[in-house]
């Protein structure tokens, strides 16, 4: 190349041109990638959508919760989630701010993360989350 930078004089192409389609025929196949990896030899939960790691066994602190759409597992934290804007939510165990969680991956609403609680025997769900069971599997070969 010679003389104008975006165009190859051997080829008479518009380099310019190339590289914005290139740029986007690179979106269009890039594969997805998880922002975190759980160590696979503990026992762990994955989305069931798209298989992103969520959580540690270790971190389950209790599978005796209910969410919107059936049974769901309370833990202590939580791997490649993003987290929604805070709201009140009246739930089965009295008035809590809340936020819905979904997994960065596919951004399926995976459930929601305890915010605040404003009675004192539910303090303890603070900072915690929900998952529901609907949305993730039991990975790594275990049942």
């Amino acid at each position: 190349m010679r003389g104008d930078s975006t165009i190859c004089y051997p080829c008479r192409y518009d380099l310019t041109l190339f590289l914005c389609v290139f740029k986007d025929m690179v979106k269009q196949t890039k594969a997805k990638t998880f922002q975190a990896y759980l160590d696979s030899c503990h026992r762990r939960y994955s989305c069931v959508h798209c298989r992103a790691h969520l959580a540690n066994h270790d971190d389950l602190i209790s599978k005796s919760f209910q969410g919107s759409q059936g049974r769901a597992y309370l833990f202590n934290s939580v791997v490649n989630v993003g987290c929604g804007p805070a709201e009140e939510r009246l739930l089965l165990t009295g008035l809590h701010a809340v936020a819905d969680i979904y997994c960065e991956n596919c951004h399926t609403t995976l459930g929601w993360k305890y915010e605040q609680a404003f009675e004192l025997s539910q303090k303890y769900k603070e900072g915690k989350f929900i998952i529901e069971l609907s949305h993730m599997i039991k990975d790594n070969g275990w049942n």
